[in-house]
């Protein structure tokens, strides 16, 4: 793994690539495996340095965790389940799952607050608010959580102010184990989600409502070990297709699943792209000549936050039009503008909004400043003229598994440093 790739662009990305399942998916049913009494099994989990910490996280806490090409098995009965070390937790932020988790089978936890891509604030208080109103003691003191339960969790009605991912994923895994019925409402509805409730759901747990914003879940005493394939990841697939669409290409992108895509996919053919869907992907044909968008991110199944940098360098190639960008979510989901101007974009910031003029790229020497942002810089380099050399690739890594072969594999001229 190397913090820096260079990349040539003006290349036609052209040929077939594979999305590999979901990093957001798989990052909290890593977590609910140790709900499971027994070993549990889970298929195509990306290979990523996110999945890597976890696995490190779970092991400090005496959880047996295998990896191979894919497959992870998942065996807690001999865990101690001690708080894990700060230097694990704070290289991921989904580490948080592990309250839900801990207090759902321990009824008890306590786990330093975690760090991850500095895109904006991005409190916990949601997930806190769902442990009180379970039942729940909640201490917040020098930057560690402490939770615990001094009889078990009881099933409660919780509103969440804005549909957080976060928060509705560890109320859903607290609420498993809890007596009676957990309402969520204002729930997020992301397909992640709705993964891990099929998995919680086979494993023995009761929920209902998954997909929409009220969300039921039934406690149940015991949950069983199952074996599970986790979904393909969209935000990988969508960055592949954007990528294709930049450089006026033709790619074919496997293990893609449409549902997921709507939003996406719409803006696209708004641009003009052709789009080909089957059951086992997606085809995106780019025109010589691309339209200009309007794009406005929105929780699930509005377009998603993930994709807004991939998307604002593929909108400085619309020669038609100017476009505009609207940021709700992430605050400081921006950054990468001044790393799209080193390459001669011309984009002007007002609030969160951003007007995207078309450009003719250079390539240059920028920094991936978070995960998406880095994807973003490659799709830019890409379409630039000349050579970019893009820094702090480590953040890329955090998310996308094999991306140099990947693109590679599509005819991209890059390696790592």
């Amino acid at each position: 793994m190397g913090d820096k790739l260079f990349l040539t662009g003006g290349k036609r990305l052209q040929g077939e690539v594979r999305a590999s399942g979901a990093k957001n998916a798989a990052l909290p049913i890593i977590n609910a495996a140790i709900l499971a009494k027994g070993e549990t099994q889970l298929d195509d989990i990306p290979d990523l340095r996110d999945v890597f910490h976890l696995q490190q996280i779970l092991e400090s806490m005496g959880v047996g965790v295998a990896y191979d090409q894919g497959t992870m098995t998942i065996n807690p009965e001999k865990a101690h389940f001690a708080e894990p070390p700060y230097e694990l937790v704070r290289k991921l932020r989904a580490s948080y799952y592990l309250l839900g988790v801990l207090l759902a089978r321990n009824g008890e936890a306590r786990i330093a607050l975690p760090g991850g891509c500095a895109i904006g604030n991005r409190p916990i208080d949601l997930h806190l608010k769902g442990f009180k109103a379970l039942g729940a003691d909640v201490h917040l003191d020098h930057g560690v959580v402490e939770v615990k339960a001094k009889r078990k969790l009881k099933g409660a009605k919780i509103y969440l102010d804005y549909p957080s991912v976060g928060a509705t994923v560890n109320i859903m895994l607290a609420a498993s184990r809890a007596e009676g019925q957990t309402v969520i409402e204002n729930a997020a509805r992301e397909p992640e989600i709705i993964d891990l409730a099929n998995m919680l759901t086979v494993m023995g747990a009761r929920i209902k409502g998954v997909g929409t914003d009220i969300v039921k879940v039934e406690g149940v005493d015991q949950l069983s070990s199952t074996q599970h394939r986790i979904i393909p990841d969209r935000i990988e697939s969508g960055s592949y297709m954007i990528a294709a669409a930049a450089t006026r290409g033709d790619v074919y992108v496997r293990n893609s699943l449409c549902e997921h895509l709507k939003s996406l996919l719409a803006k696209l053919k708004e641009m003009g792209v052709k789009i080909e869907e089957d059951i086992e992907g997606v085809r995106v044909t780019a025109p010589n000549s691309l339209k200009g968008i309007d794009v406005k991110t929105l929780p699930h199944p509005g377009f998603p936050t993930d994709l807004q940098p991939q998307m604002m360098a593929l909108l400085t190639q619309a020669e038609e039009g100017t476009s505009l960008v609207i940021e709700t979510v992430f605050e400081n989901r921006f950054m990468h503008v001044d790393e799209l101007k080193r390459m001669g974009a011309d984009i002007k910031l007002d609030g969160r909004g951003a007007i995207v003029k078309p450009s003719r790229l250079s390539g240059a020497k920028v920094w991936a400043t978070d995960l998406r942002a880095g994807v973003a810089m490659i799709i830019a380099g890409l379409a630039a003229e000349g050579e970019t050399q893009i820094n702090d690739f480590f953040h890329v890594e955090r998310g996308y598994e094999k991306i140099e072969e990947k693109f590679k594999g599509l005819g991209a001229d890059l390696h790592l440093e």
